[in-house]
C-alpha cells in the first residue's frame, strides 16, 4: 500500500500543470527563510477546532541536534516537511532529526521532505532515513521500498524524498533522522566515562571553547613515557565532525578511541610507539544546533584553515595553533593528519589525499590507504583519490599538506552515509552504528602495519580485531527490539567500556 500511495502521489505531482509562483532554483523566499525548529507543533486538518484528537500528529525538533523547520498538512495521510537551513547560512538544507507523537495505531502516513539543498543523493541508490521509538530504542533504517527520491514541480523543482510509514503503537514517540545521530552531549558522556577510568595512557584536556562556550576536547593516547620533554615523539593527529551533520564521523572516531584505549595487544604496542592526538568534535555548536555543514555563525569551518579567526572560528583556530606549535618542535614528528567525514553520494569508506610533484612521495602517500584496504573490507582504494581542487584549498587536508614537511601525510577519511560493497558482493550492505565504529577500529589497527610493529606483539597473539575484544559504546550489545536512542543500555556500556574478558 505504501508503495502505491507514494507512486500515485509522485505521478500526480509530476503531471500537474500549475507550478507555484516561485523562481525555479532560487535560494531566497519563504522556504529558505525558516528560522528555528518546530516545537510540539500539532498539525490538525484545516478548519478543525477543539482539542487535538489521536492521529493529529505532534511534531517536535526542539532538542539537541534536532532539525525540522515547518510542517504543511496535505491530507490526513500526507505531510510536507521543511528542513531548517543551517544557522546564518540558507545554502545548506540536508540534516533532519525530529519526533512525532499523538499517533493513532495503524495510522499510515507519507512524509515528503521537500527542500533539500542537494540534488545528488544516496536516496537515489537505496538509502533510507533511520527511525526509533520509545519502546524500540535502537535506530534502524526504513525499508528502501518505502522511500522515493524525485524532482518535484510543486517545490521549485527541488528534489523531494518521500517515505511511507505505519505507526503501530499509540503511546510511542517516534523519531526520524537523516542518519544515526551522535550529539555533543553523547560525546561528553563518553569522554567523562573514559576519564573516570583513570587510564595512565589517556589524557583529556580542554583545548578551547566554541562561540557558545562548548568544550573543544583533545585526547592524547600514548604510553606516558613518550610525554617527557626531551624524548622524540612520533605523532598521529585525528579530527572529526568539522561538518556537524556528518554523524558517521563520530562513530568512526569513537571506534578509533575505543580500540586505542583497550588492552588489545595491537593497541598496547601502538601506545608504546606512537602518540595519538584526537579532537573528536571540531564543530560542537553546529552539532548541538542540528546544522548540516556550518558553525553557529554560518561558516563552513573546513574552508577556513588558512586563516581562522580566534573569535569567529575559535575551535579551528585552537587546533591550528596546536598543530603549528607541534610542527615547530624539532622533537615532534607529526606524521599523519586525518580528518574524518561522511559522504552523501558515494559508497564505502575511502580517502582523499594531496598531489605532489615528487613521485616517490606520491607512492608513499598511497601506502596507508592500501594497508587500510587490506584490514577493512568496507574500505575502497579504487574510490580513494588525490587532488588539488581549488575549492578545497581551505580544508585541513590541503592546508596542512602544504604546511607540514614531506614525511607527513594528510588525508580526509570519508565514509558513506548509506552503505558499502565488499569485494565480490552484488548488493550494498547498509552501515550500522557498529560497522561505522568497526571501521574506526580498523583505521587504528592499520598503524601497526604502517609502522611495521608486528614483531612487537607478544606470544605470537593474533593481531586481527574481533569486535568482542574491544567494547564499543555503539554496539548492539544488550539491546532488544527495534528502534532508537540513548537508553539505560548505553549508560551501562559507558560504565564497562574497555576489554571484554
Amino acid at each position: 500500500m505504501e508503495r502505491r500511495l507514494l507512486y500515485n502521489r509522485m505521478e500526480r505531482k509530476m503531471e500537474e500543470n500549475t507550478v507555484r509562483d516561485v523562481e525555479t532554483g532560487s535560494e531566497t523566499g519563504g522556504e529558505d527563510a525558516l528560522v528555528g525548529n518546530v516545537n510540539k507543533l500539532t498539525v490538525s486538518p484545516p478548519g478543525y477546532t477543539g482539542a487535538p484528537r489521536k492521529g493529529h500528529l505532534v511534531f517536535d525538533a526542539c532538542f539537541e541536534s534536532g532539525n525540522l523547520g515547518r510542517v504543511d498538512y496535505i491530507s490526513e495521510f500526507e505531510f510536507d516537511l521543511f528542513i531548517r537551513p543551517d544557522t546564518c547560512n540558507p545554502r545548506f538544507r540536508v540534516w533532519f532529526n525530529f519526533t512525532v507523537e499523538n499517533v493513532r495505531e495503524t495510522q499510515r502516513v507519507i512524509f515528503n521532505v521537500v527542500n533539500f539543498s542537494k540534488t545528488k543523493s544516496l536516496y537515489r541508490d537505496g538509502m533510507s532515513p533511520v527511525v526509533k521509538s520509545t519502546s524500540r530504542p535502537k535506530w534502524q533504517r526504513l525499508p528502501a521500498k518505502n522511500v522515493y527520491y524525485y524532482r518535484c514541480p510543486d517545490h521549485r523543482r527541488n528534489y523531494v524524498m518521500s517515505f511511507a510509514f505505519c505507526f503501530d503503537r499509540e503511546d510511542d514517540v517516534y523519531q526520524f533522522a537523516y542518519c544515526y545521530p551522535y550529539t555533543y552531549s553523547r560525546l561528553q558522556h563518553y569522554l567523562a566515562s573514559l576519564e573516570r577510568r583513570n587510564l595512565p595512557y589517556l589524557q583529556r584536556e580542554q583545548l578551547g571553547l566554541s562561540v557558545q562556550q562548548r568544550r573543544l576536547d583533545l585526547l592524547t593516547i600514548t604510553n606516558p613515557d613518550h610525554l617527557s620533554p626531551d624524548r622524540e615523539k612520533k605523532l598521529v593527529f585525528l579530527t572529526a565532525r568539522v561538518h556537524p551533520g556528518e554523524s558517521p564521523a563520530s562513530f568512526i572516531c569513537q571506534g578509533v578511541i575505543d580500540f586505542l584505549v583497550s588492552q588489545h595487544p595491537v593497541a598496547q604496542v601502538l601506545r608504546d610507539h606512537v602518540i595519538f592526538k584526537i579532537v573528536p568534535m571540531l564543530n560542537p555548536d553546529g552539532v548541538y544546533l542540528g546544522n548540516y555543514r556550518c558553525s553557529l555563525m554560518g561558516f563552513d569551518l573546513n574552508r577556513h584553515w588558512q586563516d581562522p579567526s580566534p573569535w569567529a572560528h575559535p575551535t579551528l583556530h585552537a587546533v591550528k595553533q596546536l598543530i603549528v606549535q607541534m610542527n615547530q618542535d624539532p622533537r615532534v614528528s607529526l606524521e599523519f593528519y586525518i580528518d574524518v567525514h561522511a559522504h552523501s553520494t558515494m559508497l564505502n569508506g575511502f580517502m582523499y589525499g594531496n598531489v605532489f610533484e615528487d613521485e616517490e612521495r606520491v607512492q608513499r602517500q598511497a601506502v596507508f590507504p592500501r594497508l587500510l584496504c587490506q584490514n577493512a573490507p568496507d574500505f575502497s582504494f579504487s574510490n580513494t583519490s588525490f587532488n588539488r581542487d581549488v575549492v578545497k584549498a581551505g580544508t585541513g587536508r590541503r592546508f596542512l599538506g602544504g604546511l607540514l614537511d614531506d614525511t607527513s601525510y594528510c588525508y580526509t577519511l570519508e565514509v558513506s552515509f548509506y552503505s558499502y560493497m565488499t569485494a565480490g558482493s552484488t548488493a550494498p550492505v547498509p552501515y550500522t552504528e557498529e560497522t561505522y565504529t568497526k571501521l574506526g577500529r580498523n583505521v587504528a589497527r592499520t598503524f601497526l602495519d604502517y609502522y611495521k610493529l608486528n614483531n612487537f606483539i607478544k606470544d605470537n597473539r593474533p593481531t586481527h580485531i574481533q569486535s568482542s575484544e574491544v567494547m564499543s559504546q555503539t554496539g548492539d550489545g544488550n539491546r532488544k527490539g527495534n528502534g532508537v536512542g540513548r537508553d539505560a543500555a548505553d549508560r551501562e556500556r559507558e560504565k564497562s567500556q574497555g576489554v571484554r574478558h
